[in-house]
Order: C-alpha cells, then sequence, then structure tokens
C-alpha cells in the first residue's frame, strides 16, 4: 500500500496536469457501490489533496471537483441498484461478500433518509446506501437532493484537511507554526478519540469524561494562547492568501448567520418549539447548553480581554476570546444532534455529531476567514461549548436518558430554523457585505 500510494503521488507530483482528473476519479470511486469498498480511497483522497493545496489546485476547484465526483459516484450507485434490484447481490463481490450490502440494507431500512445523510460520513456505508436506495426505489429527485447535502459536506470535510495541510507545507510559515499545531491538533485528536470510544463502549460516565476533556483543553487555551503567535499567525495567514470575492460573500453569509442576535432568536425558537410540544426535558437540556454557554463565553472574553486580529479595515471593538460565533453555532447544532441522537446506536450518536460539527465549523471559520477572530479564539469557543453541552447532557440523564423525540417534532423544528435561517440571511445580508468590505 504505501509503495504503491508512493508511486502514484510520485508521479502526480511529476504530471500535475493530471491532478485535477486525479481528484475527481478518486472521489468519484470513493463513492461508487462496490468499489469504494475496495480501493483505500480515503488515504489516496487525502493525498491528492495535500498535492491540490501544494499550488496546483485553488480550494473551490478542489472542493468542486469532490463534490460533483462525489454527487456522480452516487447517482451511478443509485441507479445500479434501481436496475438490477434485488439481483444485485448476485454481482462479483457482493456474491462472496454479502455483508457487505447487508449492513447498508438494515441501515437504510432503519432510517430512510437520514441514513443517507449521516451514513455518508461512515466508510463502509458510504458507498453502498445508495445503491440500496435504488434498490427499494426511493424517488430519485428525494435521492439527489439528499446527495446534494451530503456531498457538499463531504467533499468540505474529506478534502479541506488535506489541502490546506498541503497549503501548508508550500508557504514560509513562522518558526515553530508546526509544534504548535502538532500540539493542539494532538491534544484535539485525542479528545475525539478518547470520547469517542467511550461512547461506543458505553461508559456510564462518558459524558462526563467528555465535558472534563473539553475543560481541560479549554484551560491549556487559555493559558496558553499567547504561546501559540505561531499558529495563530501563520493560519491568518494561509488563509489570507486565498481570499477572493466569491468566497468571500460565502463567508460573510456564514458569519451573518452566527451573529449574536440571529443565535439568540435561534435558540429561542429551538426552545419555544420543544415547550410548545411539551417536550419538557430537551427543553431543559436546550435551555442549560444555550443559556450556559452564552454567559461562559460573556464572562471569559471580558476576564481575557484579548484583542481581535488587525485584518479589517475597521476593526471590531469588542475582544476575541473565545469566539461568540463558534461558541454560539456549536452550542446550538450540539444540541441539535444530540436530541436526533437519542435512542439510536453509539455509532449513529457520534455521526449524528459530525454532521452537526460541520455547519458550525463553516460558521466558527469563516470568522478566520474575515479576519475578526484568531484560529485559538474559535477553538475556545468550540470547547466551551462541548463542554457545556456535555455537562448539560450528564445533569439531564442523572435519573434517566433522554427519551427520542417523535419524527413528527422534527419535522416542526427542523423547516422552522431553516427558513429563519434564510429570512436572516436574505434581510441583512447587504448590510454585512458592506461591513466586511475591504
Amino acid at each position: 500500500m504505501g509503495q504503491w500510494l508512493d508511486s502514484v503521488t510520485g508521479w502526480l507530483t511529476v504530471n500535475p496536469q493530471w491532478l485535477a482528473a486525479a481528484v475527481f476519479i478518486v472521489a468519484f470511486v470513493e463513492c461508487l457501490a462496490i468499489a469504494g469498498l475496495i480501493v483505500p480511497g480515503t488515504v489516496l483522497l487525502f493525498a491528492v489533496a495535500v498535492l491540490a493545496g501544494s499550488g496546483a489546485l485553488s480550494l473551490s476547484e478542489t472542493l468542486l471537483l469532490g463534490f460533483v465526483a462525489g454527487v456522480l459516484g452516487d447517482v451511478v450507485s443509485y441507479f445500479l441498484g434501481r436496475h438490477f434490484h434485488q439481483n444485485i447481490r448476485r454481482l462479483p463481490g457482493l456474491r462472496h461478500h454479502p455483508e457487505w450490502i447487508a449492513g447498508a440494507e438494515s441501515y437504510f431500512q432503519r432510517y430512510g433518509i437520514a441514513s443517507l445523510l449521516v451514513g455518508r460520513f461512515i466508510g463502509p456505508l458510504r458507498p453502498m446506501l445508495p445503491m440500496v436506495a435504488g434498490m427499494f426505489d426511493m424517488p430519485f429527485p428525494r435521492f439527489f437532493a439528499v446527495s446534494l447535502l451530503a456531498g457538499a459536506g463531504w467533499s468540505v470535510a474529506y478534502l479541506l484537511p488535506g489541502w490546506a495541510t498541503g497549503a501548508a507545507i508550500r508557504l514560509p510559515l513562522p518558526e515553530g507554526f508546526w509544534p504548535q499545531a502538532g500540539i493542539v491538533a494532538g491534544s484535539i485528536a485525542v479528545m475525539v478519540g478518547l470520547s469517542a470510544t467511550s461512547s461506543l463502549r458505553r461508559h456510564r460516565n462518558a459524558t462526563v469524561f467528555i465535558s472534563a476533556m473539553s475543560l481541560l483543553i479549554l484551560g491549556g487555551l487559555f493559558i496558553g494562547y499567547p504561546h501559540l503567535t505561531a499558529l495563530d499567525q501563520g493560519v491568518m495567514t494561509l488563509v489570507q492568501e486565498h481570499r477572493k470575492p466569491a468566497l468571500d460573500e460565502v463567508a460573510v453569509i456564514l458569519t451573518l448567520i452566527g451573529e449574536f442576535r440571529n443565535m439568540l432568536l435561534f435558540s429561542s425558537l429551538l426552545v419555544a418549539l420543544l415547550l410548545i410540544t411539551r417536550q419538557w426535558r430537551p427543553a431543559a437540556f436546550a435551555i442549560g447548553t444555550l443559556l450556559f454557554t452564552a454567559l461562559a463565553n460573556t464572562a471569559t472574553k471580558n476576564f481575557f480581554a484579548r484583542v481581535r486580529p488587525e485584518v479589517l479595515s475597521d476593526p471590531l471593538t469588542s475582544y476575541s476570546m473565545p469566539s461568540g460565533h463558534a461558541s454560539g453555532s456549536f452550542a446550538l447544532f450540539l444540541t441539535l444532534a444530540v436530541l436526533a441522537g437519542r435512542g439510536q446506536p453509539p455509532r449513529m450518536r457520534l455521526t449524528w455529531l459530525l454532521v452537526a460539527c460541520l455547519p458550525a465549523m463553516a460558521i466558527a471559520l469563516s470568522r478566520v476567514y474575515l479576519g475578526a477572530h484568531w484560529p485559538t479564539d474559535v477553538l475556545a469557543g468550540a470547547m466551551l461549548a462541548s463542554c457545556v453541552c456535555a455537562a448539560s447532557l450528564w445533569l439531564s440523564q442523572r435519573k434517566a436518558p433522554l427519551n427520542p423525540m417523535p419524527p413528527k417534532i422534527w419535522w416542526l423544528i427542523l423547516p422552522s430554523l431553516v427558513a429563519l435561517f434564510g429570512f436572516f440571511v436574505l434581510r441583512h445580508l447587504p448590510h454585512t457585505m458592506l461591513r466586511y468590505a475591504y
């Protein structure tokens, strides 16, 4: 595997004109039924993304290629299942490995549309679920809409880390950047790994452990941020070098959604709908997470009084650490993910958390892109929300676990939140564009 990967990346390094085709082909195969289980696409996808970030392709080109190829792989897999139906089991590969399709089939039958969205981030299920959706004659317009949404999140989650690594290697970054980045990334990796393991093994105090780990990293950031200047300045240099007008507009839309007054209304709407539908314990959990995150963010921000980056032409006067956009967005989306995962297996709950982190990360990183926050500000905000969310969940489940909410309540909550998101974006976009212009 190592020698084969080295030969492929070596050839692409010498022939960068084929890199765009390589990104497209690897992403397509990774999402293609059966082939995605055989080819080590995740490793290869990271490798070609690193090469793309070294200057051969822009971030937008890399993400677009991965997105289009992933959706195309989904569509081909869907029509493969729709054409063969149950006879698909006789195809080479599946005939000798019936468990490949059995797991995806039971997953799809249990979770329906949600399986296509969440299963996109579970390696063994990703290439098989679209084919299973075709086998069960899921309407194509519904499948395609879900595939577009899942593909967008998947391309960012799987291509952005590699591309950013390649771009960081290429740039002359401040001395000490890589050791600091390694310490921070390693701490987060250990936290995520241990938290996932404790959840999968159903440890009794898993939520307490997750809260304590988040608090430990948060404390380290509060104490050590003056010593992480190389990391902050290096990431800021990397981001500012790749600013483009089209990306500016996207970042402004994302940062608008994360504004405090908007997050307050979104959170109030969620709590109000939970109370109206008499979901008392989920409402108490949501109130605890959202309210205490906001209070803790305000208190710590004024205590540390850290000055914002000097990127904007009209720097904001408020303090930057921790990021209110990061803590507010992570608190809201983690709350939704926790409630969505009630009553489901641990792997499904963890996948809901992963999916919820994608929009929260997009909102948080828009602040770094616009130069309104340091990267450690954003990380501190995420850790703060994670700590409070886990602690609130532990308190809510001391006597009995939270019960899953009926689907009809989700059909009320999700469209209401999406409609409110769209309303504020359309109403305040022109003002925000002028505010963040540079």
